[in-house]
């Protein structure tokens, strides 16, 4: 599993009520269901994925992110998850919101847009990168709202969510010895976990 699907695994407690938005194939919530006894459902917009998810005997209903979750009560969850899906949002702000209604608390991960690798790439070569982690080229990518940690710890003070937990994941030696020193230069992964 991706580290960033471990750290939430690690983050949400035993018995949760968990909703996981954009769970992809559901590797989260089976791993979650399986030794955590954790209950909940996914919300996934790919066929295959939702497919993938029947097989994996994970809960999913087929959902646009971006229409919002009113079909979901307040604090119905214990726990709502997001993992690599809010840059691709419209409005990933309300999406937050939203989340942070149906769920007593939520748990984030997005690309850091102003990790280094991006930088230097962008600085030096006047293209925006593509890379293991942002695979994608700038025509084709379904990332429209490039963000930093400042950016979402900014949104974050703007709208009085409380930071319970940040983490900062980064893949190379570099990157991974000072990411916790200057996250915003050389963190990869932004990992929050979120309440009121």
């Amino acid at each position: 599993m991706r580290k960033d699907l471990d750290i939430i695994y690690n983050w949400i407690p035993e018995k949760s009520r968990v909703l996981d938005l954009g769970c992809g194939d559901g590797a989260l919530l089976q791993r979650l269901s399986r030794h955590k006894n954790v209950s909940g459902y996914g919300l996934e917009i790919d066929p295959a994925e939702i497919q993938k998810c029947i097989e994996r005997g994970v809960s999913v209903v087929e959902q646009n992110l971006d229409k919002g979750l009113a079909n979901f009560a307040d604090h119905s969850f214990d726990t709502v998850v997001m993992s690599q899906a809010l840059q691709t949002l419209r409005f990933p702000h309300l999406a937050v919101e939203e989340m942070l209604r149906v769920g007593r608390e939520c748990i984030i991960t997005f690309p850091n847009f102003g990790q280094w690798k991006a930088r230097w790439h962008l600085a030096f070569s006047g293209r925006m990168p593509v890379s293991d982690l942002l695979p994608y080229e700038w025509y084709d990518t379904p990332n429209i709202h490039f963000c930093t940690f400042r950016d979402f710890e900014v949104l974050c003070r703007q709208h009085n969510w409380q930071i319970l937990h940040r983490q900062v994941v980064s893949e190379s030696k570099v990157s991974a010895a000072l990411k916790d020193f200057l996250p915003n230069l050389f963190g990869e992964t932004a990992i929050y976990h979120l309440t009121r």
